[in-house]
């Protein structure tokens, strides 16, 4: 295993030799790229004299295609073996000032199927023609290779296309030479710069994101999951900086260009064979902070050299060891790499990257800095750290064939993260949290006839806004969620176990995902489990299909249905479904808190007599919320409930109470229940003093505020809020003795911030004085904040609101000179709580500044002014004024375009704000690119606001007037 920071000099030496004869070539290649990045519009090119010319290219794609050129997926008549790819990434600008890398790769490859064509993906690559060609060809083993006929560029389907004279024979093994430029933009996709200021200097780095299908912008390769290879990393980069790749460097040597340039080129071992999407490098010059050298897996935490003298490296470097060891005994495979880098970069478009060995993060991910990041931070810092880590086994070494897959990818890796961030933080409940943190929020969205299923086929799913749009809360949360289940009905000891069996039959291979239900049905079968059915057979009912069902319970007689639970029981669901939306649905009950036998309705309608109840009892199903479903009950067992909490909450399981909550809320929405029944299960509150139901009550009730801030509605509503609220805001001034002390629990620490949030907005006596009076002491003395991490959000927020630009003002200058991402984002977010027009339209204009606000923040920024009702208005228009500057600048992954429409329109529940949406939709109908779903799940929670608010406006009004006049 490797323990420092080089293998061998010696193994190096035949790479090295032949990276430098090519450094004068990248040179003369890189001196034309400003000129040809304009010549993308050329014709197909044919044999020429001359050593460089602009690629030529065919710009259409026809609807139905006809030549393989015009597929987005690759024929299988060629397979990739390892590539050998040098890199000179710039990172000062060229003359033009344009930031370029150039670089040469040789792919080796097997021809599978006798073919006379070559297609691999390029994507905004220039590149040096050879006697008139894109790349030069070689049979290996002393055969001779067919002669090019033609080459171009097929810029819709983002191809390299070589036409041969005559065919490569199957079975033969041949080489692809490549010699290109591209542009080191700050699109944040591909191989792609960052930059940063550090003490004042402004600094340049260059990093890489190639998931989904970006790889293709750093090099030409075979940008598919399942054309795996090994892959022999060489970068050329500037004296003082560090080159950074999947694998251990060779030992770093000086070199010269013929121009005089000294440069360090770095080479890399090769890696495992992988997919081209965990392919990554980076060139900075970053500090870092490393394992025990006895350790068996080097670990480095590297960052901006003044983060980790902060030591804000430390936490991560704590916790990634034991993490690691938890999943080699979870998955019972060793982990698979001698090194573990993880690097935070100031510019990342997701919250980190499972790349394999080298692990790339938001700073806001890896960093902590206990002085300055609050619980919530750690937290966040903590589960990304497992959930990167989950994926070196389940997702790298074991790969799905193609994109449609990816839920189970991600699914699994957000489920599993839980389970390490739990072993790793005991303390914090983290493996109940999951529900809170991704179950209760994805129901909302599966519950729409706009959804779509975990699993896609994979003719559904070609071209690369197909792929990005499946990165979305369906994906990652509901898939999560149904592993879950899966796990809780086998038992996670068997689930475990079916999984390491998985791994170790298709490690460094490709699956579908019926190869996981194989490999758990047989760990089922071996623990002697007795299911209903198989678990495909089961499974496939979950992924299937969109959805999930209500589950409606009968106490008086036994009886028990599901059906497709949808938020607007008035949408037209017109994807059908083989399994006509029914579930085999494992059921968890307790009567009178009692626990009871499993039960699995595998029908639309069943009885069980077990769950008749006698009139002192009650039922609650769905125990810890383990199952995906909802439950509605008949009227005299919410009465009960409704009861039970009111007198005696804590008899009910604390998730469980969150759960009656949402499942009361949402059954309102759908007019299964009452929205007085669900108003009704927050009567308690006033006694509740745990995080979960109170979040769960919070999240419910913000829907309110969406609908109602702008109406008569909204003061009975504060009214009522701020009665249920301000014994919790009591609780929590003698808890930390007026403040001054931090909660030891960890939900306690967030159950706080509720207090103190809602305490404010609603006016709970001495609470905004309170706030007000500790931001003005930091204005007072902004080098010494001692407003707690764990309230600042809420503090910055509610004391901007209540200011006006002097505060402002303030909080954008500590924004701007903020060291501390986690404390920047805190500010960003309080910047967007200000009452005051003017301000948040500065605000707005700000986001299209990446010098103001970088590129990976502006999404959120955005939705955060959104949020604000005053703020919302404007945030619309200006969406729509500028949509073709933010689809054509801030695609490539800087921007989630679905996000921002979900953002922006959450609010919409008026006919005239309905047709807005369809004029937007239709004046930008070609260039909606991830963002069309989400357009037609706004279009539908949209309509079903409107009838929301005609059924419940007056009933409402109605029940808060009461409440507040009334009892408490």
């Amino acid at each position: 295993m490797g323990k420092g920071f080089f293998i061998s000099k010696v193994v190096a030496v035949v790479c090295v030799v032949v990276a430098i004869s090519a450094v004068a070539t990248i040179i003369a290649l890189s001196v034309v790229y400003a000129q040809e990045k304009s010549k993308n519009q050329e014709t197909p090119a044919t044999a020429t004299t001359g050593t460089t010319a602009g690629p030529g290219t065919q710009t259409t794609t026809p609807s139905t295609p006809k030549e393989p050129w015009q597929h987005y997926r690759l024929p299988d008549s060629l397979s990739p073996i390892s590539y050998n790819v040098t890199l000179w990434p710039r990172l000062t600008p060229n003359p033009d000032g344009l930031y370029i890398f150039s670089g040469y790769s040789t792919v080796l490859f097997t021809c599978v199927n006798e073919t006379d064509l070559i297609l691999i993906h390029s994507n905004k690559l220039n590149f040096t023609m050879f006697d008139g060609y894109h790349a030069q060809l070689k049979a290996m083993d002393g055969a001779s290779a067919p002669q090019l006929k033609k080459s171009w560029l097929e810029v819709p389907t983002q191809y390299l296309v070589i036409q041969l004279s005559s065919p490569m024979q199957a079975g033969s093994t041949y080489e692809l030479f490549t010699e290109f430029v591209g542009e080191l933009a700050d699109d944040l996709g591909g191989f792609y710069r960052s930059e940063y200021y550090e003490d004042g200097v402004r600094k340049i780095l260059a990093t890489t994101q190639m998931q989904p299908t970006d790889a293709r912008k750093a090099f030409p390769c075979f940008d598919e999951p399942a054309m795996k290879a090994v892959f022999h990393m060489t970068l050329i980069h500037p004296h003082g900086t560090v080159a950074l790749s999947n694998s251990m460097n060779y030992e770093p040597i000086n070199i010269t260009t013929p121009d005089g340039l000294n440069l360090i080129q770095t080479s890399f071992g090769p890696t495992e064979i992988m997919s081209t999407y965990l392919l990554a490098f980076v060139v900075c010059d970053f500090g870092f902070i490393q394992s025990d050298l006895g350790a068996e897996v080097l670990i480095r935490i590297w960052a901006r050299r003044k983060a980790i003298d902060e030591g804000q490296g430390a936490y991560a470097l704590e916790k990634t060891g034991p993490i690691l060891s938890f999943f080699e005994k979870y998955y019972k495979i060793p982990y698979p790499l001698k090194k573990s880098d993880q690097i935070a970069l100031p510019d990342f478009s997701a919250g980190a990257m499972e790349n394999w060995g080298l692990i790339t993060y938001r700073e806001t991910a890896l960093l902590y800095n206990p002085a300055v990041s609050s619980n919530g931070d750690k937290e966040w810092v903590a589960t990304v750290i497992s959930h990167e880590l989950a994926h070196m086994w389940f997702g790298n070494l074991v790969t799905t064939r193609w994109w449609n897959d990816l839920w189970l990818n991600e699914g699994f890796a957000t489920y599993v993260s839980y389970l390490g961030a739990n072993y790793t933080e005991p303390d914090w409940n983290m493996s109940d949290l999951i529900v809170l943190n991704e179950i209760i929020g994805v129901m909302a969205v599966d519950a729409l006839a706009s959804s779509h299923p975990l699993s896609s086929k994979e003719a559904d799913v070609m071209r690369p806004e197909d792929i990005n749009a499946l990165f979305d809360s369906i994906t990652y949360s509901k898939g999560a969620a149904v592993l879950r289940m899966l796990s809780s009905f086998i038992t996670e000891e068997v689930f475990s176990n079916g999984l390491s069996m998985y791994l170790e039959e298709f490690k460094y291979k490709n699956t579908v995902y019926q190869d996981l239900w194989k490999n758990l049905q047989t760990a089922v079968d071996n623990a002697g489990i007795q299911l209903p059915h198989s678990v495909e057979v089961i499974m496939n009912r979950w992924i299937l299909q969109m959805g999930f069902p209500v589950v409606t319970i009968d106490t008086s007689t036994g009886k028990i249905s599901q059906k497709h639970f949808l938020l607007n029981p008035d949408s037209v669901v017109d994807v059908p479904s083989e399994f006509n939306y029914e579930w085999f649905v494992p059921i968890t009950w307790i009567k009178t808190g009692a626990a009871k036998d499993q039960y699995w309705l595998l029908t639309k309608e069943a009885t069980n007599p077990d769950m008749t109840i006698g009139a002192s009892e009650w039922l609650i199903a769905n125990i810890d919320m383990k199952g995906f479903y909802r439950v509605n009950y008949d009227s005299e067992n919410w009465d009960r409930i409704l009861t039970k909490l009111s007198t005696q909450h804590q008899a009910i399981p604390v998730i469980n109470r969150a759960q009656i909550i949402d499942d009361a809320f949402n059954l309102a929405r759908a007019k299964i229940v009452s929205t007085t029944l669900a108003l009704s299960t927050t009567r308690f509150l006033n006694a509740e003093l745990e995080y979960m139901p109170w979040q769960t009550a919070t999240r419910n009730l913000d829907y309110f505020v969406l609908m109602f801030d702008r109406s008569e509605v909204y003061g009975p509503m504060q009214g009522y809020i701020n009665k249920k609220v301000t014994p919790l805001f009591k609780h929590f001034k003698d808890l930390t003795a007026n403040w001054t002390k931090i909660p030891e629990k960890h939900t306690d620490q967030y159950n706080q911030v509720n207090a103190l949030s809602w305490g404010c907005s609603t006016g709970v006596e001495g609470c905004k004085e309170l706030t007000t009076a500790w931001f003005k002491e930091w204005m007072d003395n902004p080098d010494n904040n001692k407003i707690s991490p764990n309230l600042r959000t809420t503090v910055y927020c509610s004391a901007i609101a209540e200011g006006g630009v002097v505060e402002w003002d303030f909080a954008w200058g500590m924004y701007r000179n903020a060291t501390i991402a986690s404390e920047a984002e805190k500010l960003l977010y309080a910047l967007s709580c200000t009452k005051q027009p003017w301000l948040l339209n500065r605000y707005l204009e700000y986001c299209l500044v990446p010098e103001m606000i970088r590129k990976q923040d502006a999404t959120f920024t955005i939705n955060y002014i959104a949020g604000n009702p005053i703020g919302q208005p404007l945030a619309w228009d200006f969406i729509r004024a500028n949509w073709d500057h933010i689809f054509n600048n801030y695609g490539g992954g800087s921007m989630s375009f679905g996000r921002l429409i979900n953002g922006v329109t959450k609010r919409f529940s008026s006919e005239f704000e309905y047709k807005q949406l369809l004029q937007f939709k239709e004046d930008n109908i070609n260039q909606l690119g991830s963002a069309a779903s989400s357009l037609e799940q706004a279009l539908e929670r949209t309509k079903a606001n409107m009838d929301w608010l005609a059924l419940n406006k007056k009933l409402v009004f109605d029940w808060f007037t009461n409440e507040i006049s009334g009892r408490v």
